[in-house]
């Protein structure tokens, strides 16, 4: 019982720390260091300043594969077609802000981000009424965002065929000809509310049948990203990113 109140004691001054080991580990490891800086002045060491994280000493650098992938696929897609604008629709900011440095980008957002760098324009969008005329867009992209519309998550209305209606105002704004950047979670469809639809690589086959798909990439459950996907690997994950190249016919 006494542990336990400690440990609850201790949760807001050490968040990452798990263990009374961890505890202790941690505070012999900052007694080392403070000696070791004594000797230095360049800045000033208290306890009362102290910031334990204690989970990142691994072997290899952790990251998520699906946001580290499907940006990098598709980043390298318009390093080769070299649009002259591109527009995104609410992928993850750290795609748009990159891209811009070499292609002119739109961004747009249900909740506008307040972005300020040259060569990106971030303005509001709804995904269900795109600020766009019909076949007009020659660049665009809207990566792990549809398998969210309609869920309430991020504050839009409920509906459950908000993905699809999301997903006709893409292809409505396509220009022919024009390229498209499409990633969702692919595996067995279900619906893991309120977070994201998980969709079968059939399911989004058919609702862009009338596109030509240039590629498919995927990242599987494991974490292994395949630049040129079969359509049967989709099927074997829980939570792959299935990521596509399409072209509007």
């Amino acid at each position: 019982m006494i542990k336990k109140i400690f440990k609850k004691m201790l949760r807001p001054i050490y968040p990452f720390i798990n263990s009374i080991s961890d505890r202790d580990n941690f505070r012999q490891e900052y007694q080392r260091f403070y000696q070791m800086q004594k000797s230095h002045s360049r800045f000033q060491m208290e306890w009362d300043e102290r910031y334990p994280i204690l989970n990142e000493k691994t072997s290899t650098t952790h990251f998520d594969s699906h946001y580290i992938y499907h940006p990098a696929w598709a980043s390298r897609i318009l390093a080769q077609t070299r649009p002259s604008l591109h527009v995104d629709i609410s992928s993850t900011l750290h795609f748009c802000t990159i891209v811009s440095a070499f292609i002119p980008v739109e961004f747009y957002d249900y909740r506008p981000a307040e972005l300020n760098l040259s060569g990106l324009e971030s303005r509001r969008g709804d995904l269900m009424s795109l600020p766009f005329s019909t076949n007009s867009v020659e660049s665009l992209s809207c990566m792990h965002v549809v398998e969210h519309v309609g869920l309430g998550r991020y504050g839009d209305p409920l509906d459950p065929e908000g993905d699809l209606k999301a997903i006709a105002e893409l292809k409505r704004v396509l220009k022919k000809g024009g390229s498209m950047l499409f990633v969702v979670p692919v595996g067995h469809p279900i619906i893991r509310y309120n977070a994201h639809r998980i969709y079968s690589y059939e399911q989004i086959a058919s609702y862009f049948s009338d596109f030509y798909i240039e590629q498919f990439a995927l990242v599987t459950d494991r974490g292994e990203f395949k630049n040129n996907a079969a359509p049967s690997e989709a099927t074997q994950q829980m939570y792959g990113c299935g990521c596509w190249h399409f072209v509007k016919n």
